[in-house]
C-alpha cells in the first residue's frame, strides 16, 4: 500500500496523504513526475509497459513515469522513478522540471535530460516496463496514430522534444535585460 502526499491548488502538502488508487480527494492534488532521457541524436528514450500492468498494458510511453510517493519531492520521485523502472542513476540535484501541466487531481513535472544511454545495459523493471528503445518524434507521434503509444496530446510530444534544446519559453533572449 503506497501513500501520497496530497497538496493545495498552489502546490502545498497539506499534511494528508492518500492510498494509492483511490480517488483523489476533492479539493486535493497530487504529484506525478515524468522523465523524458534523449540521447545526443535527440531521439527520445521510450518504455514499453507490461502486458499485464494496471492501465496501459503493452503501450509504449516516455522514459519514466510515476506518481511521488509520501515523503518525496519532485526530484527525489524522478530519481526514485528513474532507477525503480530503468536501473539508472540519475543526479537531478541542480534540476528543475522543464515544464510542470496542471491536469484535473495534480501536477505532472516533466524533467528532460540529455543522456548517452545503451539499452542493453538497463535492468528494467519487470513488474512495470518490458522493453525500451530509443524513438524518434516522428516514430512516438505514428505509434500515437496507431494506438501503440499513450495518447498523449501531441503538441505536448512535440514540446518535450523542443524543451530537450530549449530551457526557455522564449527563442531567444530580450536585449534590453541584458
Amino acid at each position: 500500500m503506497e501513500l501520497l502526499d496530497l497538496y493545495t491548488a498552489d502546490r502545498i502538502k497539506t499534511g494528508r496523504t492518500m492510498v494509492r488508487g483511490e480517488p483523489t480527494p476533492e479539493g486535493c492534488y497530487r504529484l506525478v513526475i515524468h522523465v523524458c532521457i534523449f540521447n545526443p541524436e535527440g531521439q527520445m528514450l521510450i518504455q514499453q509497459r507490461q502486458p499485464f500492468t494496471k492501465g496501459w498494458a503493452n503501450f509504449w510511453d516516455v522514459s519514466v513515469g510515476g506518481s511521488a510517493i509520501s515523503g518525496d519531492s519532485s526530484r527525489s520521485a524522478a530519481e526514485r522513478e528513474t532507477r525503480e523502472e530503468l536501473g539508472l542513476s540519475i543526479d537531478l540535484m541542480d534540476v528543475r522540471p522543464s515544464m510542470t501541466i496542471h491536469w484535473e487531481h495534480g501536477f505532472d513535472d516533466y524533467y528532460v535530460l540529455t543522456q548517452d544511454v545503451d539499452p542493453a545495459s538497463l535492468h528494467l523493471q519487470e513488474e512495470e516496463v518490458q522493453a525500451v528503445k530509443w524513438a524518434t518524434l516522428e516514430e512516438i507521434l505514428q505509434m500515437i496514430d496507431d494506438g501503440r503509444f499513450i495518447p498523449y496530446e501531441k503538441s505536448l510530444i512535440e514540446l518535450i522534444f523542443f524543451r530537450r534544446n530549449h530551457r526557455s519559453s522564449h527563442t531567444r533572449r530580450d536585449p534590453t535585460n541584458v
